[in-house]
């Protein structure tokens, strides 16, 4: 009888385990991006599969670039120092207006904060309204957003809803991605210093004030 009881118990012990374990595996956060490619089933993880921007035309955006009325994109500002570093000859669409921009031309000699994003990400869409806020602040460098594997009509869309104004450009074919070497998981910062050479933000990987954003910039431009 005592060994009826035991074995019982050691069942009952056995049961229980196995129905923990099962409960563990259906709660274990699941990466499905390889499978799907949706930028939807994932926060902010970017896997190799998903799609860069296809650029709707000019007049179906006209009227959602209306409404977002960003920055205009950056323009060469006479400087007179030639582009150079990782962004050096590439050009890509400006969200906000027609026409493209060549980052590192545009952007020669100055310093300034590139924030690679899309309207999909959740840290994104928290951090969008900080980058904004700093980018009206006195001594504020440059603020350009880069919009990766999305939709241009949403991205639009959320810039508006957000009160957004700083530029953003297009990376449509992922030379931008490429040449910023992006991990995969957004968003990322990256300081360009006047000499074109840039440094990944490593910390904070999210920006949730506008002083931080300041005394980040700062720190990093002032890195040997």
């Amino acid at each position: 009888m005592l060994r009826t009881g035991v074995r019982s118990e050691l069942l009952w012990t056995i049961v229980v385990v196995v129905l923990a374990i099962v409960g563990i595996v259906a709660l274990w956060p699941q990466d499905n991006d390889s499978a799907s490619g949706d930028p939807q089933t994932s926060p902010w993880r970017v896997t190799g599969e998903k799609p860069f921007i296809a650029m709707p035309p000019d007049a179906e955006l006209a009227p959602l670039r209306s409404r977002a009325d960003l920055a205009p994109c950056p323009t060469p500002g006479g400087v007179g120092m030639p582009p150079g570093g990782p962004l050096a000859g590439i050009t890509v669409p400006c969200l906000g207006a027609p026409g493209t921009v060549d980052l590192a031309a545009a952007l020669a000699g100055r310093p300034a904060l590139l924030n690679v994003w899309a309207s999909w990400c959740t840290p994104c869409r928290e951090e969008i309204p900080v980058l904004n806020a700093y980018a009206e602040l006195p001594g504020a460098v440059p603020v350009v957003g880069i919009d990766v594997r999305d939709n241009a009509t949403s991205a639009l869309g959320l810039l508006a809803d957000l009160d957004t104004r700083y530029p953003s450009v297009v990376d449509t074919r992922g030379t931008l991605w490429a040449a910023l070497q992006v991990p995969n998981a957004i968003p990322a910062s990256y300081v360009l210093r006047p000499d074109g050479s840039i440094r990944r933000v490593a910390s904070p990987v999210v920006f949730t004030e506008p002083g931080e954003v300041a005394r980040t910039v700062q720190r990093y431009l002032a890195e040997p």
